[in-house]
């Protein structure tokens, strides 16, 4: 619990717990905060997500594609899988028997239902002419008596006008012709009934490049009589094929002893004149393909229990991950809602236990992010994006999930310090390897790579430092992946016993993931820092550079605020350094902690030159404390307006904390004891910074640093005993008034800030002999 509820700070504060209550009684008490119950209300949400994201209610799946299997596998359990091979085979096969549909043509049925009334009608027109070229052009071109030339024939010589005088004399005289033409008609009808019942189509609809239908295709007729068309071949419905004579009407001439005489020249009409009933049915088709597609049952294979799954000494392929996939879904139907549930609960347990193993950490030693809301959020949400991509990476044949897990090591590295870096990466990579199903030599693996990335980054102070550090856990991991696999293998030659080296391969892929960690995060540090609200030494060295606006500003507007910032600067860096702080974070916040004095500078000592009047002589005590104090408030401003980093505008905000304008507060009290009715009207609230006080150990050095350099000037003969004194009696003042509360600064730590302070501040007034010519007569 000590993740939600922070310690105390300050410990002269008297407790406002009786003695004796309860510890249910706090922990009430603790909860109705409102910030503490937020915290709780986030880390319950995380963890719930996290619970959610990593599938906690069915086991996991360790197989990947491209594993090694050197003891080979067995079914555990009877199961079925779905042969998509087979499957898909099936599915072509079922596609390719389906046949094409055509739809019959309005125009093409109504001309074969009058075929017999068009041929009664052509035949009395040739007995009844006396001449052939008294015949119609229809008739004439039904029975093809048309000349093919661009000149027509003489109908007197050609072979035309004979077969029509030998059709006419067939049929007989004229006044004699009906009747046989009659029984023509009667025969020719019942001969091409057929024609009626299935429909007739163009052997070039059939060749068409989108249909290539084969006379020995089936096809499917609509027909709307019966839902499910007939099927009949595709040489059934072209009349060449038809009159052929093993064709169905071509067969059937002889049975028609009136109609045998006329074969040649009835064929030769009924070529000319029929038409195409039937046409390819386009959408009807890719219909009945889509529901015989969707419609084909899958195949299945079974497999009993102790069957050979996976061969030893092979590798995992499609096939045997698909099957091993069918073995696993099985396995967790099985499963009852009782055994989920404590699954579920068991998972949860675990992250509780990791997450308050974090948490006091946090606490102890990283209260700005256990405190703070939205860092709080920030560091979570990375945390739990980082372990479900790990996740998700691992089910893919690539195998990168050591990525996010560096990326957000070494961004918590960076940002806040590499323990809490280190812990983090020890969770993240203990609640993957859990999730996936991985062993412990992968565990070793990815912790390996951790360290590896971790701990050289105790300070960044270039682009390439990051590119390095991924280069280093590269190489780490491709020598601990081998070194593990020699160990579990116990053969050194298992390196290079399979053709294709899977296990040096392996381990190369994985060290070049590690290798694109380095420049991921070095790419995205100015991302970084604005999400995480911290600054690294690449970006301070920016800052630290005398040609930013705000540093060039100061120096025209306050010269003397900015040589009383770079003395500040140079003693608290050695000073931050001295036990173990950022010392260039120190530094660069010295040089712009000051900088709102630039707004009012002639109100600050430091830049009133020799022989000036100081304009707080013509105000009161009260209005000059005003003007001191809203130089903090200046200098937030003009932070903001630039774009300075979070931790530079902490350090504007902090340097003084809630210190006391002693100066103008008793000489407000002086004014106020020289009227005694109103002794008690001088409020010592109004005279104090607003803060807040400073939150960290830099930000705690800057304020004694600041204030020793300032009043070290003020000393007629800075000795260095004088000057060890004037550190000790302000570093104490600042203790006794609380200002270090909050910052997590303890009193050895103090004592040597005091001493580093003092020999700087030596080094800076050491005396000097005069030379002989600078002695005076």
């Amino acid at each position: 619990m000590s993740f939600f509820f922070s310690r105390r700070v300050r410990p002269g504060r008297l407790s406002v717990h009786k003695v004796g209550t309860s510890w249910s009684g706090r922990l009430t008490e603790r909860l109705s905060q409102t910030d503490v119950a937020l915290r709780l209300a986030i880390c319950f949400v995380v963890l719930a997500g996290l619970v959610i994201a990593l599938q906690s209610w069915q086991a996991p799946f360790p197989h990947r594609l491209g594993d090694d299997v050197p003891n080979g596998m067995l079914a555990r359990v009877d199961f079925t899988r779905v042969n998509q091979d087979k499957t898909e085979l099936a599915r072509i096969d079922r596609i390719n028997r389906e046949p094409p549909v055509f739809r019959k043509i309005p125009a093409g049925v109504e001309r074969l239902e009058n075929l017999g009334t068009d041929l009664r009608r052509h035949l009395l027109e040739v007995v009844e002419v006396s001449r052939f070229e008294e015949l119609s052009a229809e008739c004439r071109a039904a029975f093809g008596w048309i000349a093919s030339g661009p000149t027509p024939l003489d109908p007197r010589t050609t072979a035309f006008e004979e077969e029509w005088k030998s059709l006419r004399s067939a049929l007989g005289p004229a006044n004699l012709a009906e009747r046989p033409i009659n029984e023509l008609y009667g025969e020719f009808s019942q001969f091409v009934a057929p024609l009626l019942q299935v429909g007739i189509v163009d052997l070039a609809e059939l060749s068409r490049p989108r249909q290539k239908i084969r006379l020995d295709d089936e096809i499917s007729i609509l027909s709307d009589s019966t839902e499910d068309p007939p099927k009949r071949f595709a040489s059934d419905v072209v009349l060449d094929e038809l009159l052929k004579a093993t064709g169905s009407l071509g067969s059937q001439w002889k049975s028609f002893p009136l109609l045998t005489p006329l074969q040649p020249i009835l064929e030769k009409w009924l070529r000319n004149r029929i038409i195409s009933s039937l046409e390819f049915d386009l959408a009807t088709t890719n219909q009945r393909i889509t529901l015989a597609n969707l419609s084909t049952p899958p195949v299945k294979d079974t497999y009993k229990r102790g069957t050979l799954l996976v061969p030893p000494g092979s590798k995992i392929t499609e096939e045997y991950l698909d099957v091993l996939h069918a073995q696993y879904d099985e396995l967790e139907s099985r499963v009852g809602i009782g055994e989920r549930i404590v699954r579920m609960v068991t998972v949860l347990l675990l992250l509780i236990v990791l997450s308050g193993l974090i948490g006091c950490y946090l606490v102890r030693n990283e209260r700005r992010l256990a405190t703070n809301v939205s860092r709080l959020a920030v560091y979570l949400f990375a945390v739990t994006l980082s372990v479900v991509l790990s996740r998700l990476l691992s089910f893919d044949h690539w195998r990168a999930e050591v990525v996010p897990l560096l990326c957000t090591v070494m961004v918590l590295a960076i940002a806040y310090n590499q323990v809490l870096a280190a812990l983090t990466g020890f969770a993240m990579s203990l609640v993957v390897t859990l999730s996936i199903g991985g062993d412990v030599s992968g565990f070793v693996v990815l912790m390996s790579a951790i360290a590896a990335s971790v701990v050289p980054l105790n300070q960044v102070s270039n682009r390439m430092k990051l590119v390095k550090v991924g280069f280093g856990a590269a190489l780490t991991y491709l020598f601990i992946t081998l070194g593990t696999g020699i160990i579990e293998t116990q053969q050194l030659g298992q390196l290079w016993a399979d053709a294709d080296h899977r296990f040096l391969l392996n381990g190369l892929r994985g060290a070049g993931w590690c290798f694109l960690s380095g420049f991921l995060v070095s790419g995205s540090l100015p991302f970084v820092e604005n999400l995480f609200g911290v600054v690294t030494d690449i970006s301070l060295l920016e800052l630290s550079d005398v040609s930013h606006p705000l540093l060039q500003e100061l120096i025209q507007r306050a010269p003397g605020t900015y040589s009383h910032s770079n003395g500040v600067a140079t003693i608290a860096e050695t000073a931050a350094d001295a036990i173990g702080a950022n010392g260039l974070l120190c530094r660069v916040g010295a040089y712009y902690h000051d900088i709102g004095k630039m707004m009012k500078p002639h109100y600050f000592v430091e830049n009133m030159t020799a022989g000036q009047t100081s304009r707080h002589e013509s105000l009161n005590p009260a209005m000059s404390a005003l003007v001191i104090i809203g130089h903090v408030k200046d200098g937030v401003e003009l932070a903001h307006q630039h774009n300075l980093p979070e931790p530079l505008i902490d350090f504007i905000e902090q340097h003084h904390g809630t210190t006391l304008v002693e100066y103008f507060f008793h000489a407000a009290t002086k004014q106020a004891e020289m009227q005694p009715d109103h002794r008690y009207d001088v409020q010592e609230s109004a005279y104090r910074y607003p803060g807040p006080r400073p939150q960290s150990r830099e930000a705690a050095v800057l304020m004694i640093a600041d204030a020793v350099e300032g009043a070290s000037r003020t000393l007629a003969e800075p000795t260095p005993k004088r000057l060890e004194t004037l550190v000790h009696e302000i570093a104490m003042k600042r203790l006794l008034d609380g200002q270090f509360d909050e910052s997590s600064l303890t009193l050895s730590e103090l004592a040597v800030i005091e001493d580093s302070l003092t020999k700087s501040l030596i080094g800076i007034h050491h005396g000097r002999i005069k030379y002989p010519e600078q002695k005076t007569a």
